[in-house]
C-alpha cells in the first residue's frame, strides 16, 4: 500500500501583487492631497469667520482630512475590487464612485442647509474636491494595470 501526498501551492502573480501595490501608492497620493485640498477648504471657511458646522456644532478642521483619507481608502478597495471582478473596472469605478459622490453629498445638504447655504455648499465643495482628486488618479492606474 502506497500513500500519495498531494500538495499545492498558492503563489501570487507578481504582477498582480505590483498592481495592487501601484493601486495603493497612487491612492495614498492622490488620497493625501486631496487630504490637504479638503483641509484648505475648511481652514480659509475658519479664517473667514465662516466655520463649517453641522447642526450648529463646528467641525474640526482636522476631521476633513481623516474623512478624505477614510474615503481615499475605501475607493482604493473598491478599485482592487473592481479590477479583478468587472469587465470594464475603469467605467465601473468612475459611475460607481460618482454616485457614492452625489450621494455622499446628501447629508451635507440635509444637515448643512439648517446652517446655512453657504455652509452646506461648503461642506459639498469639499466632496467633489476630493473626488475631482482622487476618482481620475484611481481610474487612470485601474486602467493601465489591468
Amino acid at each position: 500500500m502506497t500513500a500519495t501526498t498531494i500538495t499545492t501551492a498558492t503563489t501570487t502573480d507578481p504582477t498582480t501583487r505590483s498592481a495592487r501595490r501601484t493601486l495603493w501608492l497612487a491612492g495614498l497620493v492622490s488620497g493625501a492631497a486631496a487630504a490637504v485640498a479638503t483641509t484648505a477648504i475648511a481652514g480659509v471657511a475658519d479664517a473667514i469667520d465662516h466655520p463649517l458646522t453641522v447642526d450648529g456644532e463646528m467641525i474640526p478642521v482636522l476631521g476633513f482630512a481623516q474623512m478624505t483619507l477614510l474615503g481615499t481608502v475605501l475607493g482604493v478597495v473598491l478599485a482592487l475590487v473592481l479590477r479583478r471582478r468587472a469587465d470594464r473596472p475603469q467605467r465601473t469605478f468612475t459611475v460607481t464612485t460618482l454616485v457614492l459622490t452625489a450621494l455622499s453629498c446628501i447629508p451635507s445638504v440635509a444637515m448643512g442647509a439648517a446652517d446655512g447655504a453657504g455652509n452646506a455648499a461648503t461642506l459639498v465643495a469639499t466632496h467633489v474636491v476630493a473626488a475631482a482628486i482622487v476618482i481620475p488618479v484611481l481610474a487612470r492606474r485601474i486602467a493601465t494595470d489591468r
